[in-house]
């Protein structure tokens, strides 16, 4: 089954950043400024440029976790032809890299990005998955989801030339890392 339309990028923003403040930060790691804009307007920027609609999830108080995260994106856009699915701490996502996986997602159920051998983000799911992502809770990602999917042959494993699917903030290290631009490319 083909997905028509155009994905909707949900933007996972509702985390505690928990590892990041205890790292030493003074501030949660979305908004902390990276070459003078913070993390999480870094990765808007990406997804605004691709002219793909988006939808983000970052609501006050954070939720239980990465799979009510997803959950709540999803059911919020529940007649989109599928998602990509983007944590909002990977400040140099490129926006190509983004179209890419929803150009791939035309053809596959799922598509998984890769970078040098490291599954990344954004993963690509079509509408058939709505009840499985929809139905996440708590802190329980998608994982199980992409392995039933692997399972079926339904995942493209989609490689990459961008480090950004991979270079995530965690630790206030992962910054300093980022914006002196020592990063494995």
């Amino acid at each position: 089954m083909q997905a028509r339309g155009q994905p909707v990028i949900i933007i996972l923003a509702a985390g505690k950043g928990a590892r990041f403040l205890a790292s030493g930060a003074t501030t949660h790691k979305l908004d902390a400024l990276l070459n003078g804009k913070a993390v999480l307007q870094h990765v808007l920027d990406a997804v605004k440029a691709t002219g793909l609609p988006w939808h983000l999830v970052r609501p006050q108080g954070g939720t239980g976790g990465m799979g009510e995260s997803i959950a709540m994106g999803v059911r919020a856009t529940p007649d989109a032809p599928g998602w990509l699915i983007l944590p909002g701490d990977l400040p140099y996502i490129q926006p190509a890299s983004l179209l890419r996986v929803a150009q791939a997602l035309q053809e596959n159920p799922v598509v998984v990005p890769r970078y040098q051998q490291k599954q990344g983000h954004p993963v690509g799911f079509q509408q058939r998955y709505f009840a499985d992502l929809a139905g996440l809770c708590a802190d329980v990602g998608a994982k199980a989801v992409v392995r039933r999917a692997r399972e079926q042959g339904d995942v493209l494993e989609l490689t990459l030339e961008d480090v950004g699917v991979v270079k995530d903030v965690d630790v206030v290290e992962d910054l300093e890392i980022i914006e002196k631009r020592i990063i494995d490319k």
